[in-house]
């Protein structure tokens, strides 16, 4: 360890706070000092190589230090670095709103700039009740969210929340919100088996809109896989039924793509894979490839329109953010985006979807791995103590952790949560770096798991 890196992790002990972390614990660990990045892999400050096995959480698409995304970033700021879009508009953001609203699921077409998928969600909160409000529904004011769901830290974002770990002790701050059941089909809620249980939790959700669906104005899901939850996957036809229930009910229906979206679930987006479109799509994360924040809120034509009126109707969107459209971070998502078209990414991406796929059943074998969750490049491992009966770890234990640990030994980043352990690699990741991040996963949860 060089003099420099004991430096710099003085300076953080004493200055950082880090997110989603006990920091009485941080102190007594030596995690990595990242000094730079290249495709897969990241180097620290004493030289250490690691493959990127989680994209940086889950927004480096085309790799680092991407030629391409670097040059557009460099020549926008040659022209400008920063303009506000209250009052005025730039050349970046308008020509990005027209790529997204091409490239997103049919009808949706009015892009609302943010900064972070948390804002994202929330401008679609706030967008989707003050619609309804000037549509006349008033009485449509309440949110259905699915439990174990994530989608923020903002207060809105978190009163969508269905995981109590990052909730309960906000919940004096919180609005009420409607709890409807979300697949998990490792832990059914139902005690129903997956091939016989003809997606009884959408009966639930259609329970839950029956009982108050004139009060509410919009369900919010994850589709197809909830993320922060532990890789948890919908079942086929999950998603499609609640775009019908929401339907039926009157119901707008946001999708929160912030994790699932470009290209991580093998197509650009989780909605396709049900031919979805949902009132109010939110994108954040790989937008701009992982180059800097920027996240969109994308609405359907009707949803803009309900907004329009002469100035005294007050019916303007009371909503903005001081970076909003930012000129360096439209012009990185749309340099993210020409590498997506030029180097076919997503078709690419397929054998080493099936590599992945192929390896992951290796590893579900092992005699502490309960699950494995997959959905393209989306995975979650699932650790137990007891395969047979389904035990998990003491907390305590912290098993994820000592299996992320074993991996830094062996030059891979990973990510648990709890005892998840999180693979969602690059989309570039060639043949042979896959081949390393399955062996490296192996290798970790065996050191970590072997004499529990």
């Amino acid at each position: 360890m060089s003099d420099r890196t004991d430096k710099l992790r003085e300076l953080d002990y004493r200055y950082c706070w880090h997110p989603f972390t006990q920091m009485q614990g941080w102190f007594e660990e030596d995690a990595p000092v990242i000094e730079r990045g290249e495709g897969v892999y990241l180097w620290d400050t004493d030289g250490n190589k690691y493959l990127d096995g989680i994209s940086s959480l889950w927004v480096t698409l085309h790799g680092h230090c991407r030629a391409e995304i670097s040059e557009a970033i460099a020549a926008q700021l040659a022209l400008l670095e920063h303009s506000t879009m209250l009052g005025l508009t730039s050349v970046p953001a308008t020509e990005l709103a027209a790529k997204l609203a091409s490239l997103t699921p049919p009808g949706l077409s009015r892009v609302f700039y943010s900064d972070s998928g948390s804002t994202a969600v929330e401008i679609a909160l706030k967008m989707a009740f003050q619609f309804c409000a000037q549509a006349g529904r008033t009485n449509r004011s309440k949110f259905v969210h699915f439990v174990n769901s994530y989608h923020g830290d903002t207060i809105g974002s978190v009163s969508l929340g269905g995981i109590n770990l990052f909730q309960e002790i906000y919940g004096p701050l919180l609005f009420e919100t409607i709890a409807a059941p979300y697949p998990y089909c490792y832990r059914c809620p139902l005690e129903l088996a997956p091939d016989s249980c003809e997606l009884k939790c959408t009966g639930s959700l259609a329970e839950v809109l029956e009982q108050h669906g004139e009060e509410v104005a919009a369900v919010v899901i994850e589709p197809l896989v909830q993320g922060a939850a532990g890789m948890l996957t919908a079942p086929p036809g999950h998603l499609r039924r609640v775009r019908e229930l929401c339907n039926e009910y009157g119901a707008l229906l946001i999708c929160d793509e912030v994790a699932t979206g470009w290209g991580r679930t093998g197509r650009l987006w989780a909605c396709e894979h049900e031919d979805v479109s949902p009132d109010i799509l939110c994108t954040a994360k790989g937008l701009t490839g992982g180059y800097l924040p920027l996240a969109a809120t994308i609405a359907t034509e009707e949803i803009f329109e309900g907004f329009l009126g002469p100035h005294e109707s007050r019916k303007t969107f009371f909503h903005g953010h001081t970076y909003t459209g930012n000129p360096l971070a439209c012009a990185a998502a749309l340099a993210s985006i020409g590498v997506f078209e030029t180097e076919n990414t997503l078709e690419k991406m397929q054998p080493r979807i099936a590599q992945l796929t192929e390896g992951l059943a290796e590893i579900a074998k092992m005699p502490h791995v309960g699950d494995v969750r997959q959905r393209g490049f989306m995975v979650g491992i699932e650790l137990v103590r007891d395969k047979k009966t389904k035990e998990p770890y003491d907390y305590a234990k912290r098993t994820g952790h000592r299996v992320i640990l074993e991996a830094r030994k062996r030059g891979a980043i990973l990510r648990p949560l709890g005892d998840v352990i999180v693979l969602m690699p690059p989309l570039v990741i060639s043949q042979a770096e896959m081949s390393e991040l399955l062996r490296v996963t192996d290798e970790s949860i065996e050191a970590a798991t072997g004499n529990a």
